[in-house]
């Protein structure tokens, strides 16, 4: 009898093991909280990721919500367009890109900026673009300059990612006359934390001008929306 209880306690401890390693190689596999990839099932997001794929024609399949093959190269062909690493791994930065908030981001390297999927260089970027482009003007027109580059971003219009448009070619005076590398003050940074928590105060413009420099004449025939400072905000 002792030796079947002893038979059966080794049995037992067998069993034991072979679950906690099984549960051990399996745990890895399973969708990280602050990343999205091929075999994740987590299928609200993996549709948003897919609308916008396919809203900036990086995707062409269904909006299934299945993160399969045709999912993974769209995401690749957008992480290569727009300067990411290239693994169809949708994680903090291809997400920020996307304009995409994942479960984990919000605590994640954007610091104490409050500002979402944005990552704290991105924070810094808008803050040296607004601070170039509209130191002097009203503090709610630094937001709304701030806000013009986060529209450009989810427009298809326009690259993806907030140094895509920024380093357009030619899209901000203040790049190409090198202002972009004055050290941003603490009012731009706030501004651009304001404008990445959501403050519009363009109105969704996705330009603006000054009318007393402005030497293109396209930019009257769009639709003024709101003048702040000296500043037009316009669609």
């Amino acid at each position: 009898m002792k030796k079947l209880l002893k038979a059966g306690s080794v049995f037992f401890a067998v069993i034991a093991a072979i679950t906690v390693l099984h549960v051990t190689v399996l745990s890895p596999m399973q969708a990280d909280a602050s990343s999205v990839r091929r075999g994740s099932s987590d299928r609200e997001i993996i549709r948003q990721i897919q609308t916008k794929l396919k809203n900036w024609g990086y995707y062409t399949g269904s909006v299934d919500g299945i993160f399969g093959s045709q999912t993974d190269a769209a995401v690749r062909y957008f992480q290569r367009k727009n300067g990411l690493s290239v693994d169809g791994i949708v994680g903090a930065k291809t997400a920020a890109a996307m304009g995409l908030k994942l479960k984990s981001t919000s605590s994640g390297s954007s610091g104490s900026s409050g500002s979402g999927a944005y990552t704290s260089n991105e924070v810094y970027l808008l803050a040296k673009c607004i601070y170039a482009e509209a130191r002097g003007e009203p503090y709610i027109g630094m937001v709304a300059v701030g806000a013009v580059i986060l529209n450009r971003v989810k427009h298809p219009s326009f690259p993806n990612t907030v140094s895509g448009v920024i380093y357009q070619p030619y899209a901000f005076t203040a790049v190409y006359d090198g202002q972009m590398n004055l050290e941003p003050n603490a009012t731009a940074k706030r501004a651009a934390n304001d404008a990445m928590n959501g403050w519009d105060p363009s109105y969704g413009s996705i330009y603006y001008y000054n009318p007393v420099t402005a030497t293109s004449q396209w930019i009257y025939s769009r639709r003024t929306v709101v003048t702040i400072g000296k500043h037009v905000f316009a669609v």
